[in-house]
C-alpha cells in the first residue's frame, strides 16, 4: 500500500510541470485574445508614456537636470505591470463565474497545476510588457546607460514587483466583486503612480507629501531601475523593493491559494 501511495505521488508530481505548462499556455493565449486585458496591459501604459512625455517631459527634465524618461518608463512600465494583474484578476474571476475553475477541479490533473499556471503566466506577461514598455522608452530617447548586466538585472524588477502584486490582487480576486476589486485597485495604483518618483522628482512634492512618495513602494522599484539604467543608488532602493515583493508573496500567498481552491469547488 506504502508503494503504491509512493508511485502515485511520484507520478502527481512529474505530471505537474506539463501540466502547468498546458494551463500557461492557455491562460496566454486568452489574455492575448481579450481587448480588455490588452489594453490594460499594453496599449494604455504605451500611450501613458508617449503622452507623458509629451506633456511634462522638458519641463521635468529642465526641473530633474536629467532626462525625464529614467523615470516616466520604469514608472509605466510598473503601472502597465499593475494593470495587466488586474486585467487577469477580472479573467479569473470570469473563470470562476462561468464554471471553468470548478470543470478543471473534477478532471484528473495536478490540483495545483491551476494557480502556478497563473504564477508563471503572469511572469511571461510582466517581462513582455516590460519589454514593449521599453522598447517604447527607447523610440523616445530612453538608454541603457549602465552596461548590459544592468540592463538585465533591470528587467528583473517589474517581474519581482509585479509577482508581489498579482499574488495580491488574486487574494483580492477570489473573495471580493469584480466591480469592487477593479475599481478599488484602479484608484490605488493611480494614487501611487501620482505620489511616486516617476512622476516628478521627490523635492517636487510639498512637505506633508515627501514622505509618503519616498515610502512608496512604486518609488522604491522606480528608484532602483532608474539607478540601473542611469546610475544612481540601487542597494537601498533595491533591498526595500525585494523586501515589499516578497512581503506581499508571503502574507497573500496563502490566501490566494485557498481562495482559488475554493473557487475551483464553487
Amino acid at each position: 500500500m506504502t508503494t503504491m501511495a509512493m508511485s502515485q505521488g511520484a507520478e502527481s508530481l512529474r505530471m505537474l510541470l506539463p501540466q502547468t505548462m498546458i494551463h500557461t499556455k492557455r491562460l496566454l493565449m486568452r489574455w492575448s485574445r481579450d481587448p480588455f486585458t490588452v489594453m490594460q496591459a499594453l496599449l494604455f501604459p504605451a500611450l501613458l508614456l508617449v503622452m507623458l512625455n509629451a506633456v511634462l517631459g522638458k519641463q521635468v527634465s529642465s526641473f530633474a537636470g536629467a532626462n525625464a524618461l529614467y523615470g516616466s518608463v520604469p514608472m509605466v512600465a510598473l503601472v502597465g505591470v499593475m494593470s495587466g494583474s488586474l486585467a487577469g484578476a477580472v479573467t479569473l474571476g470570469r473563470e470562476r463565474d462561468e464554471g471553468l475553475l470548478s470543470r478543471f477541479w473534477v478532471l484528473p490533473v495536478h490540483r495545483a497545476s491551476g494557480l502556478l499556471s497563473r504564477v508563471l503566466a503572469e511572469a511571461v506577461r510582466i517581462l513582455l510588457c516590460t519589454i514593449v514598455i521599453f522598447a517604447v522608452g527607447l523610440a523616445l530617447g530612453f538608454r541603457f546607460t549602465q552596461g548590459p548586466l544592468a540592463a538585465i538585472a533591470l528587467f528583473t524588477i517589474p517581474v519581482l514587483f509585479g509577482l508581489g502584486f498579482a499574488t495580491m490582487v488574486t487574494a483580492l480576486a477570489v473573495y471580493t466583486a469584480k466591480a469592487t476589486l477593479v475599481e478599488g485597485v484602479s484608484l490605488a495604483s493611480s494614487m501611487m503612480m501620482f505620489f511616486s518618483t516617476g512622476f516628478v522628482p521627490l523635492i517636487a512634492y510639498p512637505r506633508w507629501a515627501q514622505p509618503i512618495v519616498e515610502n512608496n513602494p512604486l518609488s522604491h522599484a522606480i528608484d532602483t531601475m532608474r539607478g540601473l539604467s542611469l546610475g544612481g543608488p540601487v542597494r537601498g532602493p533595491l533591498l526595500a523593493t525585494v523586501a515589499w515583493s516578497l512581503g506581499a508573496i508571503a502574507v497573500f500567498a496563502i490566501p490566494a491559494a485557498l481562495g482559488f481552491r475554493r473557487a475551483s469547488r464553487y
